[in-house]
């Protein structure tokens, strides 16, 4: 008897017989798609002192990915959740949003501003290491277009194919470098020069830090556990802040910020 073909399987001889190419991204999104269901991915590359690059980005709707070279892209990035897994070098293998995410994610001003524009429903990606200083992320999304948070099903399926998503994306990027050390210390010390130079405010580099989880989606409680003082603490640097930048709203202070770290 003459055996079916699995097309999953067919996908994944055109993953492999792509390697090097320029085909390869558009091969590896046709098997995921065929495995998994997704409604678009966004495979990104971070480096440790320079913005990040977009790879290859596919979906059915055009919002989601609208402003990622605008917005995204240009120093909305600092803010992402999934920057923060390259920040922090987590282990190869799938990670999904929710798991990982702020406590305050869905509730922050970059949430409202930019990731809710993209109608995302629920994300998760490959992360993989190429090279040194370097993390190639593969995203996989549903959204609009069919409304539907991934299933139980569906991120088991995801994670079986880990290794060999993370193998395959590791050597075809190979080639990528990365030089310098990403740090949030750095990130703080420009934030704190930027604000004198363009607002005339000085914020002490707690104020600073406090500003940035806030716009990262923690909670005080959450920032207390970063930076380890009490969400008293906490709130008391926060009111500091608002009362310098002369603002009432997280808003506000996105609107302060988010052109000094697009810079």
């Amino acid at each position: 008897m003459q055996p079916l073909p699995n097309t999953a399987e067919r996908h994944l001889a055109d993953v492999i017989g792509a390697l090097g190419t320029d085909d390869f991204a558009h091969a590896l999104y046709a098997w995921l798609d065929r495995s998994i269901e997704i409604d678009n991915t966004t495979m990104l590359a971070y480096f440790q002192t320079r913005r990040p690059e977009a790879l290859f980005y596919r979906a059915r709707v055009s919002a989601v990915h609208a402003n990622i070279e605008s917005n995204y892209i240009s120093g909305a990035y600092l803010l992402d959740p999934f920057h923060e897994l390259h920040v922090a070098r987590v282990p190869e293998g799938l990670y999904r949003l929710r798991d990982f995410a702020p406590d305050q994610f869905q509730r922050n001003e970059y949430y409202a501003t930019y990731y809710r524009r993209t109608t995302l429903v629920d994300e998760m990606a490959y992360v993989a290491y190429p090279a040194e200083g370097v993390s190639v992320h593969v995203c996989l999304g549903r959204d609009a277009s069919s409304g539907r948070p991934f299933s139980p099903r569906d991120v088991d399926v995801a994670q079986r194919l880990s290794t060999i998503a993370c193998r395959l994306i590791a050597k075809q990027w190979a080639g990528l470098s990365s030089s310098g050390d990403y740090t949030d210390a750095k990130l703080v010390d420009r934030l704190r020069e930027r604000f004198v130079e363009r607002h005339g405010i000085s914020l002490s580099r707690r104020q600073s830090e406090v500003a940035l989880l806030i716009l990262r989606g923690h909670s005080s409680v959450s920032i207390g556990l970063r930076l380890e003082i009490s969400p008293q603490t906490v709130k008391v640097f926060r009111k500091q802040l608002y009362r310098k930048c002369r603002i009432s709203s997280q808003a506000e202070l996105f609107s302060l910020v988010m052109p000094l770290l697009s810079d």
